[in-house]
């Protein structure tokens, strides 16, 4: 209703905006052209005024173009005589102009259809010596009776400039202009006028014979003593508007109820399908995602309802990866928690590791510079280079460690034998066996030669890790048993058990940690940095090993796996 309501209005306001201000506009608008159309004609006029023939063409051509009768007056405001319209016409070996005259002649006597090309018959009278220049009589496109005292040409057409049909008859249109020029200045208005270089001045005159209204304007050529006049009608819109009036009266009770079918129309086709995509939109906006599609049409409604679903998809979507992703953040959240404590801890740790061996060296030295007995000299200085050993390990193990963290360290994969690997750096540990009186049992099943694919240099240091926890945690007297076994996904396990103590459950995950030690007490004695379970979780992780540390009945082992090569 409402929009039915607002249309009929907006047409109320057209149609009295038309009826006040149309005719007020019409005039204005066809003043302006005829300015805009005299200054661009007086343009091309002062280029060719010298030319007769060119200016007659110039004459022609706008006449037609602008829908107007123009005139070149000289100093005395007399018409300078022109023939804007003329036919060429070529027969045999020669051509013949036909001059149109403006006056005598009216646009109903030219054949319809005249164009270049066509042939056309022409009874007239020559006008010059050379039979070039015919005066048309009659012109028809077939033959007919010829007049005595007529000659009569018939030939194609090869250039012609006709009048067009215009407002009214283009040729009695011409003709007006001397008349409105002779009124014009027999005025009040014409004394006032003075004269300037492209100055123009416009008026109003009216043909008393037909009434119609005509506009007028003249313009002064630049350096000559010439003018330029154009004259145009001034269609009658008064007649028009009223008759516009009642027709809108009469069609008005038409168009109201047009618009109320339309509003009806609206609201069927229109207005439920918007209220029901506004309902499904509300149920997305409750986040109610479980909602069908409320229209299957195929238009653009139908689109719009499934682009809205597409939109419900993506967003439960992009909710459920938001929760997600929520949860994902909190668990980051708790790491970041973690790997704080692990930084505060690893501070600790430094300056504790660091400290220590520090205080050692100053005191020792501080006994030396106080001049201790010779006896006591040697074992101090033994003492200092043994704590600068600890102190240099552990740098070279936070340096490597800070490698793997930063990804820093590429691998040199090569084909080598683990068995051998393993026999060398157990020899390695040899004296320290033979100290704890420890028993080591080498297993490697089937045969003696297993080849892997891995860094031979970083499982040489991952080997001497595990060595060196499982040496120093083993008892006195006890067993260290390493065993070699084959899987069937071509991965050979490396097992490293030692008896002993077992390592509380919450501290296995632990274990990998820098500086974790199972020692609470951090006793130096145990020996190692704290960082050597550290390098040998990123080696292993850069080897993309399944490794790992468990409790068994008789004490702790430590495993890993390599890739067999073939």
């Amino acid at each position: 209703m409402i929009t039915s309501i607002m249309i009929i209005l907006l047409f109320a306001v057209v149609m009295i905006i038309e009826s006040i201000f149309f005719e007020k506009f019409y005039r204005n608008m066809k003043l302006t052209e005829l300015q805009s159309h005299t200054s661009a004609f007086t343009e091309g006029y002062e280029k060719v005024s010298t030319n007769h023939n060119e200016v007659s063409h110039l004459l022609g051509r706008y006449m037609n173009e602008y829908d107007a009768s123009i005139a070149v007056l000289d100093s005395q405001f007399q018409l300078r005589e022109y023939n804007p319209y003329y036919i060429v016409m070529q027969i045999k070996q020669r051509t013949i102009t036909i001059i149109l005259p403006m006056e005598g002649m009216t646009i109903d006597q030219l054949p319809i259809g005249l164009h270049i090309g066509s042939t056309i018959t022409v009874d007239g009278i020559y006008m010059d010596e050379q039979d070039s220049i015919l005066h048309p009589v009659q012109l028809q496109s077939d033959g007919g009776s010829l007049e005595q005292g007529l000659v009569r040409e018939q030939g194609i057409i090869i250039d012609m400039q006709i009048p067009e049909q215009r407002s009214y008859n283009p040729l009695y249109q011409d003709l007006l202009v001397k008349q409105a020029l002779q009124d014009w200045m027999l005025s009040e208005e014409w004394t006032t006028i003075q004269w300037t270089d492209r100055f123009q001045v416009t008026t109003v005159w009216n043909d008393p014979w037909s009434g119609v209204e005509y506009v007028i304007a003249l313009q002064k050529v630049v350096d000559k003593q010439q003018y330029v006049m154009l004259m145009t009608s001034l269609q009658p819109v008064d007649e028009a508007v009223e008759m516009m009036k009642k027709y809108v009266l009469y069609i008005f009770p038409i168009i109201i109820m047009v618009i109320f079918v339309l509003a009806l129309v609206y609201s069927k086709y229109i207005t439920k399908p918007l209220v029901r995509i506004n309902r499904f939109a509300g149920q997305l906006a409750h986040l109610q995602f479980s909602a069908k599609s409320p229209l299957s049409s195929k238009d653009e409604f139908g689109q719009l309802a499934a682009r809205l679903v597409e939109l419900s998809t993506n967003l439960e979507a992009t909710l459920t990866q938001l929760s997600e992703r929520n949860e994902q953040l909190q668990v980051e959240m708790k790491e970041k928690q973690r790997s704080e404590q692990l930084r505060k801890e690893l501070v600790a740790n430094i300056s504790h590791e660091l400290k220590t061996p520090l205080a050692i060296v100053k005191a020792y030295a501080e006994g030396l510079q106080d001049g201790v007995a010779k006896d006591k000299s040697e074992r101090y200085l033994t003492q200092i280079v043994n704590e600068s050993d600890r102190m240099n390990e552990l740098i070279i193990d936070m340096l490597e460690l800070s490698k793997y963290e930063v990804q820093a360290i590429q691998l040199e994969i090569s084909n080598f034998n683990i068995v051998e690997l393993i026999r060398q750096v157990s020899q390695s540990f040899s004296k320290l066996i033979e100290e704890k009186n420890i028993c080591l049992v080498f297993k490697p099943s089937e045969k003696n030669r297993y080849f892997v694919k891995a860094d031979y240099k970083r499982i040489t240091q991952v080997l001497i890790n595990l060595m060196s926890n499982a040496v120093r945690h083993a008892p006195v007297g006890s067993q260290l048993t390493i065993t070699l076994e084959r899987q069937d996904d071509d991965h050979v396990v490396v097992s490293i058990h030692n008896e002993g103590e077992h390592i509380a459950e919450e501290q296995l995950i632990n274990i990998w940690e820098k500086f974790y030690r199972l020692e609470q007490a951090r006793d130096r004695n145990s020996g190692g940095t704290g960082l050597g379970l550290a390098i040998v979780s990123h080696i292993l992780q850069l080897h993309q090993s399944q490794y790992g540390v468990r409790n068994t009945k008789q004490g702790v082992v430590f495993h890993f796996s390599l890739t067999e090569s073939e």
